[in-house]
């Protein structure tokens, strides 16, 4: 085996299909019925989010041409805009995830690993009107497009892990589901905790790992699982993404252990609850993956090269490359 190996490493692409692009930029708040909420997601959109959600696509071009030589890519979740918030239950946002992926893995010829971001499985959106996980997002994922829940590579004295932060974390989405549909979810998540359970049971130093979780929010549960936790000190770093901007990833360090808010609505009440939790993210040596397009207040996207010294002599070296954009 070669003494290093090169990855490339990018999250949140949210790649937009012609169907997804037909639905319009507005589309998050063009709807809502409240003119004061309506106008406040705009102005966060075009001020401080992203103005043009739909309409980033070249951004995957960037990372095509720039990445250069790897022997893997990491693609750790968020392929679709989702904008139905159903996921890919949604023909168009599964369309985009099919582009997205298959561009991906034409270039990489069958060296990509992709985790389930939270936008594959669909989630209600951030005004709380609209969306929620779908069982025929998950089939669709794994049966279409292959994505696999939990999947590992083992190089040497490196192994990489990945996860589904939404599975590890479905206490938190009790109300993102259809009661019909509850029993299922918990029996994937049931499972998805047993595959995790085993690959951390096998490991022994001087193993070092390299773990991929989209949503930070799974952290917590992660950590108090006493075969997990037993072993996190085999964690050299867990790469995050969901959060897009290392602005956001400073903040919820911040916040950590803030009370929870239950009376501002649903997508508030989760959010302060991942932050009264974050104080579980530090076992875990976590490292933001920004979205490629980054926020439009800082335009602060990009990916990373990884170099891993296989031997475990040396930690890996994480270099991030921003992609400009006006």
């Amino acid at each position: 085996m070669a003494a290093t190996c090169t990855l490339g490493l990018l999250s949140d692409i949210h790649y937009a299909s012609a169907a997804e692009q037909a639905r319009g930029d507005d589309y998050e708040y063009r709807g809502l019925k409240n003119p004061l909420l309506r106008r406040l997601l705009r102005l966060h959109r075009h001020y401080i989010w992203l103005r043009a959600p739909l309409r980033q696509n070249h951004l995957l071009d960037r990372f095509l041409e720039r990445v250069g030589e790897v022997d893997y890519v990491v693609a750790n979740g968020d392929f679709a805009c989702d904008t139905l918030a159903l996921g890919l239950s949604d023909d168009a946002s599964f369309q985009s995830a099919s582009e997205c992926l298959g561009r991906l893995r034409a270039r990489f010829d069958g060296r990509v690993l992709s985790t389930f971001g939270d936008h594959e499985l669909g989630k209600i959106n951030l005004a709380g009107n609209a969306g929620g996980m779908r069982l025929a997002s998950y089939r669709r994922a794994t049966e279409e497009l292959g994505l696999k829940p939990f999947w590992r590579l083992d190089l040497d004295r490196y192994c990489l892990i990945g996860i589904t932060s939404t599975l590890v974390a479905l206490p938190l989405f009790a109300k993102d589901m259809l009661p019909e549909e509850k029993p299922e979810w918990e029996r994937l998540a049931a499972q998805h905790r047993e595959e995790i359970r085993a690959a951390f049971a096998s490991l022994a130093a001087p193993r070092r790992v390299l773990l991929f979780c989209h949503d930070p929010t799974a952290l917590p549960f992660l950590w108090r699982d006493e075969v997990v936790q037993a072993r996190t000190p085999l964690i050299e770093q867990t790469i995050i993404g969901h959060l897009h901007t290392p602005l956001v990833f400073r903040q919820a360090r911040l916040l950590a252990g803030m009370p929870v808010i239950r009376f501002l609505g649903h997508t508030p009440r989760r959010m302060s609850h991942a932050l009264s939790q974050a104080r579980y993210w530090r076992p875990f040596h976590v490292r933001l993956c920004p979205a490629l397009a980054g926020v439009e207040l800082l335009k602060d996207g990009g990916f990373f090269r990884v170099q891993l010294d296989l031997a475990g002599e040396t930690p890996a070296r994480f270099e991030f490359e921003r992609i400009p954009r006006p």
